[in-house]
Protein backbone atom coordinates (compact mmCIF):
# COMPACT_ATOMS: atom_id res chain seq x y z
CA UNK A 1 0.00 0.00 0.00
CA UNK A 2 1.19 3.47 -0.44
CA UNK A 3 1.77 6.15 1.39
CA UNK A 4 -0.81 7.97 -0.49
CA UNK A 5 -3.28 5.58 -0.51
CA UNK A 6 -2.51 5.51 3.19
CA UNK A 7 -2.89 9.42 3.63
CA UNK A 8 -6.67 9.35 1.53
CA UNK A 9 -7.81 6.75 3.79
CA UNK A 10 -7.09 9.00 6.59
CA UNK A 11 -10.20 9.74 8.42
CA UNK A 12 -10.70 13.59 8.23
CA UNK A 13 -11.43 13.69 11.68
CA UNK A 14 -8.02 12.33 13.16
CA UNK A 15 -6.03 14.81 11.06
CA UNK A 16 -4.18 17.29 11.87
CA UNK A 17 -5.55 20.59 11.90
CA UNK A 18 -3.88 23.07 9.25
CA UNK A 19 -1.02 25.21 10.89
CA UNK A 20 -1.94 29.02 11.58
CA UNK A 21 0.00 31.40 9.07
CA UNK A 22 1.93 34.23 11.03
CA UNK A 23 1.20 37.45 8.97
CA UNK A 24 3.80 39.22 6.85
CA UNK A 25 4.82 42.23 9.18
CA UNK A 26 4.87 44.98 6.88
CA UNK A 27 1.55 44.01 5.32
CA UNK A 28 0.31 43.69 9.05
CA UNK A 29 1.15 47.39 9.26
CA UNK A 30 -0.49 48.49 5.96
CA UNK A 31 -3.45 49.41 8.20
CA UNK A 32 -3.94 53.04 6.27
CA UNK A 33 -3.41 51.62 2.60
CA UNK A 34 -6.23 49.17 3.45
CA UNK A 35 -8.12 51.98 4.85
CA UNK A 36 -8.02 54.15 2.20
CA UNK A 37 -8.73 51.33 -0.30
CA UNK A 38 -11.91 50.59 1.81
CA UNK A 39 -12.68 54.31 1.41
CA UNK A 40 -12.68 54.68 -1.50
CA UNK A 41 -14.38 51.56 -2.38
CA UNK A 42 -17.61 52.12 0.11
CA UNK A 43 -19.35 55.08 0.53
CA UNK A 44 -18.36 57.78 2.60
CA UNK A 45 -18.65 57.25 6.30
CA UNK A 46 -19.52 53.62 6.18
CA UNK A 47 -15.80 52.44 7.39
CA UNK A 48 -15.96 51.64 10.59
CA UNK A 49 -12.75 50.19 13.10
CA UNK A 50 -10.39 47.92 12.05
CA UNK A 51 -10.74 44.37 13.41
CA UNK A 52 -8.52 41.93 12.49
CA UNK A 53 -5.53 41.08 10.35
CA UNK A 54 -5.43 37.43 8.58
CA UNK A 55 -2.70 35.44 6.54
CA UNK A 56 -3.99 34.16 3.24
CA UNK A 57 -0.32 32.94 1.77
CA UNK A 58 3.02 33.80 1.51
CA UNK A 59 3.48 38.03 2.21
CA UNK A 60 -0.21 38.08 1.36
CA UNK A 61 -2.52 39.45 4.17
CA UNK A 62 -6.14 40.39 4.62
CA UNK A 63 -7.33 43.89 6.63
CA UNK A 64 -11.35 43.46 7.86
CA UNK A 65 -13.01 46.66 8.60
CA UNK A 66 -16.31 46.59 10.18
CA UNK A 67 -19.12 48.22 8.01
CA UNK A 68 -21.43 50.73 9.21
CA UNK A 69 -23.39 50.36 6.21
CA UNK A 70 -27.64 50.00 6.47
CA UNK A 71 -28.65 46.76 5.57
CA UNK A 72 -25.40 45.22 6.02
CA UNK A 73 -25.09 44.23 9.74
CA UNK A 74 -22.34 42.16 10.69
CA UNK A 75 -20.17 42.25 7.65
CA UNK A 76 -17.12 43.48 6.87
CA UNK A 77 -14.90 45.27 4.44
CA UNK A 78 -11.98 43.02 3.71
CA UNK A 79 -8.99 44.50 2.16
CA UNK A 80 -6.38 42.15 0.56
CA UNK A 81 -2.83 43.72 0.08
CA UNK A 82 0.45 41.66 -0.71
CA UNK A 83 4.30 42.13 -1.34
CA UNK A 84 6.87 41.04 -3.75
CA UNK A 85 9.83 38.71 -2.65
CA UNK A 86 12.20 40.92 -0.92
CA UNK A 87 10.50 43.96 -1.72
CA UNK A 88 9.51 46.60 1.06
CA UNK A 89 6.84 48.62 -0.80
CA UNK A 90 3.07 46.77 0.08
CA UNK A 91 0.52 47.06 -2.87
CA UNK A 92 -3.25 46.75 -3.01
CA UNK A 93 -4.34 43.42 -4.37
CA UNK A 94 -8.20 43.88 -3.93
CA UNK A 95 -11.08 45.07 -1.87
CA UNK A 96 -14.49 43.53 -1.19
CA UNK A 97 -17.46 43.28 0.92
CA UNK A 98 -17.46 40.27 2.71
CA UNK A 99 -20.34 39.02 5.69
CA UNK A 100 -18.89 38.52 9.34
CA UNK A 101 -19.19 34.94 11.14
CA UNK A 102 -22.35 37.00 12.46
CA UNK A 103 -23.93 38.88 9.49
CA UNK A 104 -27.20 39.14 8.55
CA UNK A 105 -27.76 37.03 5.32
CA UNK A 106 -30.51 36.08 3.03
CA UNK A 107 -32.18 32.99 3.16
CA UNK A 108 -30.46 29.88 0.86
CA UNK A 109 -31.70 30.14 -2.36
CA UNK A 110 -34.53 27.63 -3.00
CA UNK A 111 -35.43 25.97 -6.61
CA UNK A 112 -39.01 27.34 -7.71
CA UNK A 113 -40.44 23.07 -7.57
CA UNK A 114 -39.70 23.07 -3.78
CA UNK A 115 -41.00 26.23 -2.78
CA UNK A 116 -43.87 25.42 -4.89
CA UNK A 117 -46.80 24.85 -2.26
CA UNK A 118 -50.92 23.94 -2.55
CA UNK A 119 -52.87 26.74 -3.45
CA UNK A 120 -49.96 28.75 -4.58
CA UNK A 121 -51.02 28.73 -8.59
CA UNK A 122 -53.53 31.04 -9.71
CA UNK A 123 -55.38 31.96 -13.53
CA UNK A 124 -52.98 31.64 -15.97
CA UNK A 125 -50.51 29.51 -14.40
CA UNK A 126 -48.48 26.66 -16.05
CA UNK A 127 -46.97 24.02 -13.34
CA UNK A 128 -44.87 21.69 -16.17
CA UNK A 129 -43.98 18.14 -14.71
CA UNK A 130 -40.98 16.66 -15.16
CA UNK A 131 -40.38 13.63 -17.10
CA UNK A 132 -39.26 11.34 -14.49
CA UNK A 133 -41.90 12.30 -12.19
CA UNK A 134 -42.44 9.56 -9.61
CA UNK A 135 -46.16 10.03 -9.37
CA UNK A 136 -46.57 9.23 -12.59
CA UNK A 137 -45.97 6.19 -15.06
CA UNK A 138 -46.64 5.81 -19.05
CA UNK A 139 -50.51 5.20 -19.50
CA UNK A 140 -49.79 3.17 -22.40
CA UNK A 141 -46.06 2.56 -24.66
CA UNK A 142 -45.34 2.16 -28.28
CA UNK A 143 -43.16 3.80 -30.66
CA UNK A 144 -45.60 6.28 -31.19
CA UNK A 145 -46.27 7.58 -27.70
CA UNK A 146 -46.04 11.52 -27.76
CA UNK A 147 -43.61 12.75 -25.22
CA UNK A 148 -44.21 13.44 -21.67
CA UNK A 149 -45.25 17.36 -20.92
CA UNK A 150 -46.22 18.00 -24.82
CA UNK A 151 -49.41 19.92 -25.24
CA UNK A 152 -48.60 21.21 -28.97
CA UNK A 153 -47.61 19.13 -31.79
CA UNK A 154 -43.93 18.55 -32.67
CA UNK A 155 -43.97 21.44 -35.72
CA UNK A 156 -45.19 24.19 -33.07
CA UNK A 157 -42.51 23.60 -30.83
CA UNK A 158 -39.32 25.73 -32.09
CA UNK A 159 -42.21 28.66 -32.59
CA UNK A 160 -43.47 28.86 -28.71
CA UNK A 161 -40.82 31.05 -27.66
CA UNK A 162 -41.01 33.78 -30.46
CA UNK A 163 -44.53 33.88 -30.83
CA UNK A 164 -47.57 33.74 -28.56
CA UNK A 165 -48.78 30.33 -30.38
CA UNK A 166 -52.51 28.94 -29.50
CA UNK A 167 -51.83 25.21 -28.25
CA UNK A 168 -52.85 22.24 -30.22
CA UNK A 169 -53.44 18.17 -29.03
CA UNK A 170 -51.43 15.93 -31.31
CA UNK A 171 -54.11 14.02 -33.29
CA UNK A 172 -52.53 10.29 -33.62
CA UNK A 173 -52.92 8.51 -37.58
CA UNK A 174 -55.12 6.03 -37.55
CA UNK A 175 -53.84 3.14 -36.78
CA UNK A 176 -50.84 3.89 -34.42
CA UNK A 177 -51.19 2.92 -30.89
CA UNK A 178 -52.42 6.60 -29.79
CA UNK A 179 -55.03 6.06 -32.28
CA UNK A 180 -56.31 2.76 -30.64
CA UNK A 181 -55.71 3.70 -26.98
CA UNK A 182 -57.93 7.16 -27.65
CA UNK A 183 -60.39 5.02 -28.96
CA UNK A 184 -60.73 2.43 -25.94
CA UNK A 185 -60.56 5.64 -23.83
CA UNK A 186 -57.11 5.78 -22.74
CA UNK A 187 -56.41 8.55 -24.54
CA UNK A 188 -53.72 9.81 -21.23
CA UNK A 189 -50.54 9.38 -21.96
CA UNK A 190 -49.32 9.24 -18.29
CA UNK A 191 -51.26 7.91 -15.45
CA UNK A 192 -50.61 7.81 -11.57
CA UNK A 193 -48.38 5.47 -10.58
CA UNK A 194 -48.26 3.44 -7.43
CA UNK A 195 -45.96 6.25 -5.45
CA UNK A 196 -48.39 8.70 -6.73
CA UNK A 197 -51.89 7.14 -5.42
CA UNK A 198 -50.16 6.32 -2.61
CA UNK A 199 -48.82 10.24 -1.71
CA UNK A 200 -52.84 11.73 -2.59
CA UNK A 201 -54.06 8.86 -0.12
CA UNK A 202 -51.84 10.18 3.12
CA UNK A 203 -52.36 13.65 1.99
CA UNK A 204 -56.44 13.69 1.91
CA UNK A 205 -56.66 10.71 4.64
CA UNK A 206 -54.39 13.80 6.78
CA UNK A 207 -56.92 16.67 5.85
CA UNK A 208 -60.17 14.56 5.93
CA UNK A 209 -58.92 11.22 7.75
CA UNK A 210 -60.21 9.00 10.64
CA UNK A 211 -57.57 10.54 12.87
CA UNK A 212 -58.70 14.24 12.71
CA UNK A 213 -60.45 16.17 15.88
CA UNK A 214 -64.06 16.48 13.76
CA UNK A 215 -64.12 12.62 12.66
CA UNK A 216 -63.21 11.53 16.17
CA UNK A 217 -66.38 13.23 17.52
CA UNK A 218 -68.85 12.72 14.69
CA UNK A 219 -71.75 10.34 15.42
CA UNK A 220 -70.93 8.20 12.06
CA UNK A 221 -68.13 8.11 9.73
CA UNK A 222 -68.79 9.20 6.31
CA UNK A 223 -69.26 5.21 4.44
CA UNK A 224 -72.90 5.43 5.87
CA UNK A 225 -73.68 8.66 5.18
CA UNK A 226 -76.47 9.42 2.34
CA UNK A 227 -73.93 12.76 1.49
CA UNK A 228 -71.18 11.25 0.45
CA UNK A 229 -70.43 10.55 -3.31
CA UNK A 230 -68.32 7.54 -4.74
CA UNK A 231 -65.20 8.12 -7.12
CA UNK A 232 -64.03 5.55 -9.43
CA UNK A 233 -60.73 4.13 -9.66
CA UNK A 234 -58.79 1.99 -6.88
CA UNK A 235 -59.38 4.41 -4.48
CA UNK A 236 -62.92 4.49 -4.66
CA UNK A 237 -62.73 1.71 -1.73
CA UNK A 238 -60.95 4.23 0.88
CA UNK A 239 -62.16 7.76 -0.62
CA UNK A 240 -65.45 9.25 -1.76
CA UNK A 241 -66.51 13.16 -2.55
CA UNK A 242 -68.80 14.87 0.80
CA UNK A 243 -72.22 17.09 -0.61
CA UNK A 244 -72.79 18.52 1.96
CA UNK A 245 -73.11 21.78 2.01
CA UNK A 246 -73.15 22.43 5.64
CA UNK A 247 -70.04 20.01 6.46
CA UNK A 248 -66.79 21.35 6.46
CA UNK A 249 -65.57 18.89 3.72
CA UNK A 250 -68.41 19.67 1.15
CA UNK A 251 -66.57 19.37 -1.92
CA UNK A 252 -63.46 17.89 -0.35
CA UNK A 253 -61.94 14.12 -1.27
CA UNK A 254 -62.31 12.69 2.59
CA UNK A 255 -61.82 9.03 3.56
CA UNK A 256 -64.28 6.72 4.48
CA UNK A 257 -63.81 6.75 7.88
CA UNK A 258 -64.12 10.18 8.29
CA UNK A 259 -67.23 11.95 9.99
CA UNK A 260 -68.90 15.25 11.22
CA UNK A 261 -72.15 16.29 12.97
CA UNK A 262 -73.58 16.73 9.44
CA UNK A 263 -74.16 12.96 8.95
CA UNK A 264 -77.51 11.94 7.13
CA UNK A 265 -78.45 9.40 9.82
CA UNK A 266 -77.72 11.60 12.77
CA UNK A 267 -80.65 12.01 15.31
CA UNK A 268 -82.84 14.08 15.09
CA UNK A 269 -83.05 16.61 17.78
CA UNK A 270 -85.64 15.94 20.55
CA UNK A 271 -88.62 18.39 21.00
CA UNK A 272 -88.02 20.63 24.52
CA UNK A 273 -90.27 18.19 26.83
CA UNK A 274 -93.31 19.60 27.72
CA UNK A 275 -93.87 20.11 32.13
CA UNK A 276 -96.46 18.12 33.78
CA UNK A 277 -99.12 19.84 34.84
CA UNK A 278 -98.67 21.03 38.57
CA UNK A 279 -100.49 19.37 41.84
CA UNK A 280 -101.69 22.53 43.04
CA UNK A 281 -102.35 25.49 40.73
CA UNK A 282 -101.24 28.92 42.21
CA UNK A 283 -101.31 30.81 38.92
CA UNK A 284 -105.42 30.08 38.01
CA UNK A 285 -107.95 32.05 38.61
CA UNK A 286 -110.57 31.05 41.30
CA UNK A 287 -113.68 31.38 40.16
CA UNK A 288 -116.54 33.16 42.35
CA UNK A 289 -120.05 33.64 41.99
CA UNK A 290 -121.67 37.20 41.03
CA UNK A 291 -124.76 35.94 43.42
CA UNK A 292 -125.32 33.60 45.84
CA UNK A 293 -127.26 30.54 45.50
CA UNK A 294 -131.03 30.42 45.63
CA UNK A 295 -130.90 28.00 47.98
CA UNK A 296 -128.72 29.25 50.32
CA UNK A 297 -131.19 31.71 51.78
CA UNK A 298 -129.59 34.86 52.21
CA UNK A 299 -131.43 36.09 49.62
CA UNK A 300 -134.52 36.69 48.01
CA UNK A 301 -135.86 36.75 44.21
CA UNK A 302 -135.23 40.30 43.02
CA UNK A 303 -138.17 42.08 41.79
CA UNK A 304 -138.65 42.00 38.21
CA UNK A 305 -140.12 45.55 37.58
CA UNK A 306 -137.59 47.04 39.77
CA UNK A 307 -134.71 45.08 37.80
CA UNK A 308 -135.79 46.47 34.46
CA UNK A 309 -135.74 50.28 36.14
CA UNK A 310 -132.35 49.38 37.39
CA UNK A 311 -133.15 49.66 40.88
CA UNK A 312 -132.71 47.04 43.63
Amino acid sequence: MSAATTRSRTPRATRAPRAVRTPDRLCAEAVDLAREAADAAAAPGVVGEHVEVVAEGDRVVTHFFESKELGYRGWRWAVTVTRASRAKNVTLDETVLLPGPDALLAPEWVPWSERLRPGDMGPGDLLPTEQDDLRLEPGYSGEDAPPPNSAVSEEMVDHLDEEDAELTSRTPSRGAIAAVAEELGMRRARVLSRYGLHVAADRWDEAFGAKTPMAQAAPATCVSCAFLMPIAGSLKQSFGVCANEFSPADGRVVSLSYGCGGHSEAAVMPKPPRPAPPVLDSMAADEFPLRPAKDSGSTTEPDGASEDLGHS
